[in-house]
């Protein structure tokens, strides 16, 4: 009988063989991996992936259980340690039936059914000399021996939030769309066939991120350019593998030698092969021809676009030229000459004199009577209020989201629209973190005009198509209370794969909490449920919602005397994310140079999609 293999030594790094797909031909595969193992060897394991065992339903008649019979029942030797995830094929069941009885408790590591043969079950994550191995048994089915089950896939996805990096995954089919962004001209025919793909692996390898993924089924060889992972500084390396003997002498057995990613310097893990690629599983935005670009909607000259200028605003002559309500409020604009927006001294002056910016700006203001700001540019009506502008901004030249305010931070300042600005959160709960804020000092986005809810509606397609590249969606919640300053509506990203468990984790905290959350419009339709939401709460109340993926929204009216958690959906998120230490944002806080850079980089991406652009 074989003896296992050596473990090598700490300062060597393990050297591990690969298979395809063994099919029942274990004699075949045993012989090469001998003889490899004493020309080029020594090898520490064999890790094989696809059907293990044969697809002929004859291998198992009789209780002779083929060429897997003769190492179980100790008639062949195993060389070195071998795992394998296929558990599949006519006789498998059977023949793994024995030890899966005798297994003690979960065995992360295998369950040993010969010397040196160990059955990776179900899906977990274990140590392989040093190496992180995360594996996936079973292919996609409709249940039973050798399917894969929703609970093996649901505990790899909660592994995906542990820290460290993976360093092996092991699947046995291939990841729908791995192919995408590579050229495919001198590949295998057979990448073409949807035979032996499975969009559940590729959601979970992007979840998992590993430095190596290893997969069967397709029956060729194909070893793909490395590519990089999203909020991950290594790269990928996908490898798929033939089917042991095949006749069209594809290669079935591959040889690698990692070193783990736990004993690797930091140089290393960020190294970049220059072959390297995107990711092939963030589906790039599709392209929208110019004309068909979503642009806001155009209204009647005389009413859009009216500045100062009397003459203009009687001929609606003014044009698609803006003010920058930066400028005007504060008379600088950090984005200096390339603004979108106009700088005018003059209208400043009129905004001084208690103008109401958007009477400026558009001849009209949507607040009518709440409005306390004059709608006449003559000296008369600017003093409408006695309190000069100074006076009754107080409140808002101390706060954090003014954009006249000296707090506020600029710098984290992402697109300036006409009623809204975004920004990215100080301290935020992911990268990308965004809050969506009203321009004019308002303590709820509910509350704003109509005309800046349809703008609100243009920021959150574009966030939505700036996520999608990422595989993420945006989760919106907004706080809004008695004390509330400055509204802003939270947008936080969260891989796809979580937006279904949004619905049921907000519940159960509501439920931890004492209180149930009414669903405002249960259909579906964002836009729609912002409209139930805007004529159902009045000024006066305190709530709490929360946008869900589907389109309806959670919503909680607070009492007077109820204490609620201001920072609540950050908490939940964080726990749907397995990030507790990271719900309270003063924990989360960088560098102002790294709020810059995080800045830029969104900007570079957001570009093509940012509305006020």
């Amino acid at each position: 009988m074989a003896a296992a293999a050596a473990s090598p030594s700490p300062a060597t790094p393990p050297r591990i063989l690969l298979a395809g797909d063994a099919n029942g031909r274990l004699h075949q595969l045993f012989k090469r991996v001998t003889s490899v193992n004493q020309s080029t060897g020594p090898f520490h394991a064999l890790l094989c992936v696809g059907q293990f065992f044969s697809p002929d339903a004859g291998d198992g008649d009789g209780g002779g259980g083929g060429e897997v019979a003769d190492y179980l029942e100790g008639r062949a030797a195993v060389p070195i340690p071998t795992y394998f995830t296929g558990d599949y094929g006519p006789a498998a069941p059977r023949l793994l039936a024995k030890a899966a009885s005798s297994a003690r408790g979960f065995s992360p590591g295998g369950i040993q059914i010969c010397p040196n043969l160990f059955w990776l079950r179900g899906s977990a994550r274990f140590t392989l000399h040093g190496l992180s191995v995360v594996y996936l048994s079973g292919r996609k089915g409709p249940g039973g021996p050798g399917c894969y089950s929703q609970d093996d896939v649901d505990a790899l996805r909660a592994l995906a939030e542990e820290p460290g990096i993976v360093d092996l995954f092991l699947t046995n089919e291939w990841p729908a769309g791995v192919v995408n962004g590579v050229d495919t001209s001198n590949a295998p025919s057979q990448i073409s066939d949807p035979h032996g793909y499975d969009p559940v692996v590729a959601a979970l390898v992007a979840e998992i991120k590993p430095r190596y993924h290893i997969a069967g089924s397709k029956g060729v060889f194909y070893a793909r350019e490395p590519y990089v992972n999203d909020s991950a500084a290594h790269v990928t390396r996908f490898i798929g593998l033939a089917n042991v003997g095949n006749k069209e002498k594809q290669k079935f057995i591959h040889a690698i030698s990692p070193t783990p990613a736990s004993t690797m310097s930091s140089v290393d893990i960020h190294a970049r092969p220059p072959n390297t690629t995107l990711s092939p599983y963030i589906s790039p935005a599709k392209s929208v021809p110019v004309e068909e670009t979503p642009k806001r909607p155009a209204e009647d000259a005389d009413l859009q676009y009216w500045r100062y200028d009397v003459k203009k605003q009687r001929h609606g002559e003014a044009g698609g030229n803006r003010l920058c309500f930066k400028f005007t409020s504060s008379g600088s604009c950090p984005r200096g000459s390339k603004c979108n927006y106009r700088h005018d001294e003059e209208a400043r002056e009129h905004y001084n004199r208690n103008v109401c910016f958007d009477f400026l700006n558009k001849g009209k203001c949507e607040k009518g009577p709440e409005c306390r700001f004059a709608h006449s540019l003559s000296d008369e009506g600017a003093v409408r209020d006695t309190k000069p502008r100074s006076e009754r901004r107080r409140v808002e030249s101390s706060c954090w989201f003014c954009l006249s305010s000296p707090d506020v931070e600029s710098h984290l300042v992402i697109s300036i629209g006409e009623g809204y600005y975004c920004a990215l959160a100080k301290g935020p709960l992911v990268p990308n973190h965004v809050l969506v804020i009203p321009v004019e000092h308002c303590s709820s986005t509910l509350k704003m005009p109509v005309e800046a809810e349809a703008e609100l509606g243009r920021y959150k397609d574009a966030l939505a198509k700036y996520f999608e590249k990422q595989g993420k969606i945006a989760i919106y919640f907004e706080w809004v209370s008695q004390q509330s300053r400055h509204a802003n509506l939270q947008a936080v990203p969260v891989p796809l794969s979580k937006a279904s468990s949004v619905k049921k984790i907000f519940h159960l905290a509501a439920q931890r909490l004492g209180f149930e959350f009414s669903v405002v419009n249960p259909d579906g339709g964002a836009n729609r449920a912002r409209e139930l939401l805007r004529s159902e709460c009045d000024s006066k109340s305190s709530l709490f919602y929360v946008e869900l993926p589907e389109g309806s929204v959670l919503l909680h009216l607070v009492d007077s005397n109820e204490k609620f958690p201001a920072q609540f959906g950050r908490e939940v998120l964080a726990g749907l994310l397995s990030m507790a230490d990271r719900a309270d944002w003063r924990n989360c806080k960088v560098s102002k140079e790294e709020e810059i850079q995080m800045v830029d980089d969104f900007k570079q991406g957001f570009r093509e999609f940012d509305p006020a652009e």
